[in-house]
């Protein structure tokens, strides 16, 4: 790298856990902030989640490397008071608590903001700092659920609904609080006072919802899924985006594809038949590379439905550098995916130290940070205030 990062010299105190926090500190971190990951005595959560390599696993490692490891008891005496210290002097502090929680423990943004009146303080929560669900606690699936999304899966499927393969609820309230943080730390150049963001799970979830029109306008959910998923020969299966109307007159027009709609047939029995005869198309051609060309002939949209593996070795990810490679802490190397920020005049990505073991960096960020001396670091070890692995 040659370029600076955008956001180096930034000092970011991450208390939160599990991902929609995390999240937001890797992206920070690879954006060139030095975060700080202040984890409880018992660590965070998904350190067992995965496959573990030196004690740190791989959904642990992927959201938090390139952060430093700082592990605090706040139950201890002396906990709270070192975190508000670390406050004091930091940029931005990223928490995903309950609400309550910060403010139990003395740290919420009304009493850090007099500390610091240029902290800029991001809280997600489940449904938000206040309101009659804000002290429930939410995961990504409840959220799901309560955005409406599993019903119109369910509905647009017809199905029974389930939930999804996917934190959705936790990345986007992760990335809408990404955004805001960096919209107030801009405001914050203009006014030289940072504040708090409240980014709540379900409010994120229904701004990203791409189909919420239907509810605003009253609109029945429509039956069947916008974009078909088509078997191919050989086992594979391709995607084909677009109103199956427009598929189909494009296949017909560019193909010939015959319609085999009995006269007077209803739209039900024209849909179905219509579909027969592209599935049957699609699969009479020799293989995928056939398909491909097909469907590039007619001007559609397609993409094939490959593994998560698949989609890491792909062409597109290997030439744009998706995988990442940091260290272990076994002595080798282990692969991450990579945030997606490209810049034509800074640089962006991983640091390849790896994920911290809990509390590896507590001298470190406690020296350069607060001036720290080593009879007051053992004197917090000693209280039980600061603990490692």
């Amino acid at each position: 790298m040659t370029n600076p990062k955008p956001l180096a010299g930034m000092r970011v105190l991450d208390l939160s856990r599990v991902l929609a926090g995390p999240y937001v500190g890797r992206m920070l971190a690879d954006l060139g902030s030095e975060v700080v990951k202040v984890e409880p005595p018992d660590g965070d959560l998904t350190r067992q989640w995965g496959r573990s390599v030196a004690g740190l696993s791989g959904y642990y490692t992927q959201q938090n490397a390139g952060k430093h490891g700082l592990c605090v008891d706040l139950q201890a005496d002396g906990g709270p008071e070192l975190i508000r210290e670390l406050a004091a002097v930091t940029d931005i502090l990223v928490e995903n608590f309950r609400p309550g929680v910060m403010q139990r423990f003395g740290l919420d943004y009304q009493q850090l903001q007099e500390l610091n009146p240029r902290l800029v303080m991001l809280s997600i929560s489940g449904f938000g700092q206040t309101g009659p669900h804000a002290t429930r606690p939410a995961y990504a699936s409840v959220v799901h659920a309560e955005s409406g999304v599993l019903h119109r899966q369910a509905v647009g499927e017809d199905r029974e609904p389930r939930d999804l393969w996917l934190s959705a609820a936790d990345m986007n309230a992760g990335l809408h609080g990404l955004v805001g943080l960096l919209a107030a730390v801009v405001m914050r150049q203009q006014t030289g006072r940072g504040q708090h963001v409240d980014i709540s799970m379900l409010d994120a979830m229904l701004a990203t919802d791409d189909y919420i029109n239907l509810a605003t306008d009253r609109v029945r959910m429509p039956h069947g899924t916008p974009n078909g998923v088509w078997q191919i020969r050989g086992g594979g299966a391709v995607v084909i985006a677009g109103d199956f109307r427009w598929v189909w007159r494009r296949l017909q027009a560019t193909h010939g594809l015959a319609d085999p709609t009995p006269p007077g047939a209803e739209l039900a029995t024209k849909i179905e038949c219509r579909q027969r005869a592209v599935r049957d198309y699609l699969m009479s051609l020799p293989d995928q590379n056939a398909v491909h060309r097909a469907l590039d002939e007619a001007g559609l949209p397609w993409g094939d439905v490959l593994t998560s593996a698949q989609a890491l070795a792909s062409p597109g990810a290997v030439h744009r550098g998706v995988v990442a490679q940091v260290d272990d802490r076994a002595g080798g190397k282990r692969s991450v995916v990579q945030s997606p920020y490209r810049f034509s005049h800074a640089d962006s990505g991983v640091e390849p130290s790896g994920a911290p073991r809990r509390g590896e960096h507590n001298a470190d960020v406690l020296t350069r940070w607060l001036g720290k001396d080593a009879g007051e670091l053992e004197a917090l070890r000693e209280r039980g205030v600061l603990l490692a692995e």
